[in-house]
């Protein structure tokens, strides 16, 4: 059929009754699709109301927070520093002066007019496990007082800014020197031996010498630092908790710590006692002694045991000392080692019987051999225990989280 331009009007008669219902259709199709998009949109109102008030409660939640910790520092007896002295001591928190970084936010160091050399711990403003860390730090070390731990000078609160400044470290941290192919040369075995009888002092101090008795939870390679003269000093105290003598042990549904230095019972029950720590320490003397590090595919503990139990400890040495000590002594030195990373924390020594240990020659007794490589339950196939660092709630027994590996 063609349509001419200006031809004759063609007229077509259609039943009333066809009309009706085609344009009742039309309107129920309107009706639909505004209904839907009325409701879409209240909805989408809804839920961002919800998400506001979410948003306007969490706020307010963290300033009351960051209120109620103020006023506990108030009662701390630590000097306050203004934000002016700190910016000015980091240039501006410049990129140049930052030394670490860990869950809490970034390390940073710094200069006062005085000439002082500071390390200054800046809290991320968003960081919930950083805010908590940073009371937890300044409550208990601001009761601490020994040689072998880091000192806190004082602190800076500005708004939402939240710092600790520590005296500075010449000689960075532990793990610096021990895990660097060069740099652990400059270490031989008698500024080896000073550095674990240094850190055993500051455990022995933690554990029963000071006014209150403390778990560190996370003593590593990492969080001991060496002054001018290489003296040992530990630090990050975020994640300590406070025990009473009595107490024995502490249960806990969140277990936090780094790869290959928590202990069984920590990791697969989450109990901690002073004994979580003297495990630590155990680690700690063998990649001290070896230059190892006790992660990924090569266990350190299962190595130690292996050469110690076939009498051939020498080879668990760093080859940059193996000079400068006899056999014999090396040997009972990783036999006090393994005594402290037995699988049954009644059968590790307390920080006093290790010291016993240290200043005689009395025959020590064998130790039982660690655990290591367990699988562990819940977790992935290619998880096993000491070979990754994470957060686990232990009410749930799937959940894991990745957290930081170095430093805190």
């Amino acid at each position: 059929m063609r349509y001419v331009i200006g031809g004759q009007d063609l007229y077509l008669k259609v039943a009333k009754s066809e009309l009706g219902i085609s344009n009742k259709k039309k309107r129920a199709t309107i009706g639909v699709i505004s209904s839907s998009l009325i409701l879409l949109l209240l909805v989408s109102l809804f839920v961002y109301l919800l998400w506001r008030k979410k948003m306007r409660y969490s706020k307010q939640d963290i300033e009351k927070r960051h209120l109620a910790q103020s006023n506990s520092l108030k009662g701390a007896d630590l000097p306050v520093f203004n934000l002016c002295t700190i910016l000015q001591a980091t240039d501006n928190f410049s990129i140049t002066n930052k030394l670490g970084e860990g869950g809490f936010g970034i390390v940073y160091k710094g200069q006062l007019l005085c000439g002082q050399e500071i390390a200054v711990k800046r809290l991320s403003m968003d960081s919930l496990q950083g805010l908590n860390e940073f009371m937890n730090e300044v409550l208990l070390i601001t009761k601490l007082q020994h040689r072998n731990l880091v000192r806190l000078l004082g602190c800076c609160i500005d708004n939402n800014e939240r710092m600790l400044i520590y005296e500075y470290m010449t000689n960075k941290s532990l793990d610096f020197y021990i895990f660097d192919a060069t740099r652990r040369a400059s270490l031989n075995w008698t500024a080896r031996l000073e550095i674990v009888i240094g850190i055993a002092r500051g455990l022995l101090y933690l554990h029963q010498d000071s006014r209150f008795n403390v778990i560190h939870r996370d003593l590593k390679a990492a969080n001991v630092l060496l002054d001018e003269q290489m003296n040992p000093k530990i630090s990050d105290f975020g994640t300590a908790r406070l025990f009473k003598r009595e107490q024995g042990i502490i249960n806990t549904e969140t277990v936090i710590g780094t790869r290959g230095y928590m202990s069984p019972e920590y990791v697969l029950e989450g109990v901690i006692s002073v004994k979580s720590d003297v495990y630590s320490f155990g680690v700690l003397i063998l990649e001290i002694i070896s230059g190892k590090k006790n992660q990924g595919n090569q266990n350190l503990l299962a190595y130690a045991w292996k050469l110690w139990e076939e009498g051939n400890s020498f080879t668990l040495l760093d080859e940059a000392v193996k000079c400068s000590v006899s056999e014999t002594e090396l040997r009972r030195y990783v036999q006090m080692a393994l005594l402290c990373v037995q699988e049954s924390p009644d059968d590790r020594p307390s920080m006093s019987a290790f010291f016993t240990m240290l200043s005689s020659d009395t025959l020590l007794q064998d130790p039982k051999k660690p655990l290591v490589g367990t699988r562990i339950r819940g977790f992935p196939s290619d998880w096993s225990l000491y070979q990754q660092s994470y957060e686990h709630d232990s009410t749930t027994g799937d959940q894991l989280t990745i957290t930081g590996i170095e430093g805190r």
